[in-house]
């Protein structure tokens, strides 16, 4: 404070009132945390000495300034109301005009502009006789007739303005405006610490969110953790995976119900940049339809019965990450149509709220629906369709992609043997043959479960399954699926006999059939007993 000033303040205040108006201030400013309690403290401080009717916090973004915060005297204070909100009763208050509340302008339209030059207070005393920014006039408009503009600084850097607003005109005196410039460093630091505070408390909240989620997939997570086989179909996949995982595109997942489309989306997700956020995954069939849109977009207190407090969303959480929509053709006609807000827009609002929150999410679907039947028969949007069919990759049955049985088997008993603490050296060849021999429904999951099971009964160090563990395919599986398996086996029974010739019969070894066809010996040994070819027949032919 300058000697001059303080005289000033000195002669109208008095020694003694000034010194204890500038303790009143910095007291109030420090006993709150949160902001709106803040300008509410500094309402109460500041009010019997200099006449003003609200407190606005603007602040800086990029090119433009954002309303963040309003105190209006006589306004009551809702907790967690967003600004627009606050906005509007405090126009329906004085009569204002009503129209759209504007809650981010240019930069160079507002008076903030004029801060950032000088770092110094922006007086209008008469704003309807000195109307200098387009941004002056909604403030017209809403009754504003002065106003004092004070910086707002965080280490020296201006990161916006607090407004100390006045509905009457040449409401400031000279001696006013030196008192807020002197206090300013205590508002400043003040209205710093709880716009810090906000957001360290926003992002312990996605902490917390992103904790509970991973805590939930630690609990529920399969055994899959990486993807297995070496097939043409699923190296298709994989390729398609490396192209898309670096970008921000959508990816739509398509293939049977068990054929690993999550493990996909696991997969697009740690090779992306974002893979040091979350993946937040949503079964879209698992819940109500009352329910998805609170599940995805949170919502506010009191939005619905039962909503005793805010919740943030599933789209909320994932921001900066990837959200992995299962099960999306289950979604209703309604939330069809905010899905593609979100997909387009990039924002949403919460259940009961009307707050416009912008989200920075990647996007992944899956469905077992063929989406295309489901469009032309009316139950799924086209436009929605086109917006989840960026990137396509269908995931392959197990049927599509019969060479990874033998893999798969051998992957998935040492796993569930380790995990059980067993010790299991042999694969019985009966038993590969009849997994191999079976056309698997249910795909990679069904195998999971049998082999599981196998192992959980399994009493020595050979793996074996009992008679009928298997369904008998006439029971289990569709007829489709049969022909299906058949229509599969016998391409690749006429290109293993194929290479065998080439071989002269031989398996292993560098010239061997099994290095031809790019698989392990052992492996290509169990392949040649489930297709009972007779591999000695090749060892004469030229």
């Amino acid at each position: 404070m300058t000697s001059s000033s303080q005289e000033s303040l000195d002669a109208r205040y008095g020694v003694e009132s000034s010194a204890r108006l500038i303790l009143d201030v910095a007291k109030a400013a420090s006993s709150h945390l949160e902001l709106a309690e803040v300008l509410e403290a500094l309402i109460v401080a500041l009010r019997p000495t200099i006449h003003f009717h609200a407190i606005a916090v603007m602040v800086i973004e990029g090119e433009y300034t954002r309303l963040h915060s309003l105190h209006v005297e006589g306004i009551g204070r809702r907790p967690g109301e967003p600004i627009e909100s606050v906005v509007a009763r405090a126009a329906s208050s004085i009569k204002a005009s009503g129209q759209t509340p504007v809650i981010k302008q240019r930069l160079s339209e507002h008076p903030v502009s004029e801060i950032a030059s000088s770092h110094r207070p922006y007086v209008c005393s008469d704003l309807r006789g000195h109307k200098r920014f387009p941004a002056e006039e909604r403030l017209l408009e809403y009754g504003v007739q002065s106003y004092i503009s004070l910086p707002l600084l965080r280490r020296g850097e201006l990161i916006g303005a607090v407004d100390f607003v006045s509905f009457e005109r040449q409401a400031f005196r000279d001696t006013d405006v030196e008192l807020l410039q002197d206090v300013s460093e205590i508002v400043s630091i003040a209205v710093s610490n709880a716009l810090a505070y906000e957001e360290i408390k926003a992002l312990k909240e996605q902490l917390q969110a992103e904790n509970r989620l991973l805590q939930d997939e630690i609990v529920q997570r399969s055994i899959y953790e990486e993807i297995v086989g070496s097939s043409q179909s699923l190296r298709n996949v994989l390729t398609a995976i490396e192209k898309v995982a670096p970008t921000d595109s959508t990816v739509l997942l398509t293939g049977e119900t068990g054929t690993g489309k999550e493990l996909i989306a696991h997969a697009i997700h740690r090779r992306s940049p974002r893979s040091g956020r979350a993946l937040v995954k949503v079964n879209c069939a698992a819940l109500p339809a009352e329910l998805i849109a609170s599940e995805l977009f949170g919502h506010e207190k009191g939005a619905f019965t039962g909503a005793l407090q805010q919740r943030i969303g599933r789209f909320e959480t994932a921001h900066g990450g990837t959200i992995f929509l299962d099960e999306i053709g289950e979604l209703t006609p309604e939330m069809q149509i905010a899905l593609l807000r979100v997909l387009q827009e990039k924002e949403f609002e919460r259940v009961g709220g009307n707050k416009t929150i912008h989200t920075d999410v990647r996007v992944i679907t899956a469905t077992n629906r063929n989406l295309e039947h489901e469009v032309a028969a009316g139950r799924f949007r086209m436009d929605l369709y086109y917006r989840l069919n960026v990137f396509p990759i269908h995931a392959p049955s197990l049927r599509e992609r019969f060479d990874d049985i033998p893999i798969l088997i051998d992957y998935f008993v040492s796993r569930f043997a380790s995990r059980m603490g067993k010790r299991i050296r042999q694969i019985d060849r009966r038993t590969s043959e009849a997994l191999e021999r079976y056309s698997w429904p249910g795909n990679i999951r069904e195998l999971q479960n049998v082999i599981e099971r196998g192992v959980i009964l399994a009493d020595s160090e050979v793996f074996r399954l009992e008679p009928g563990t298997l369904p008998a395919e006439s029971k289990g599986t569709p007829e489709v699926a049969g022909s299906e398996s058949q229509n599969t086996r016998d391409p690749q029974k006429a290109r293993i006999e194929a290479v065998l010739k080439e071989t002269h019969g031989r398996v292993a070894g560098p010239d061997g059939a099994a290095a031809r066809l790019g698989m392990p010996a052992s492996t290509l040994e169990s392949r040649i007993r489930a297709l009972k070819i007779n591999k000695h027949l090749f060892r004469g032919s030229l």
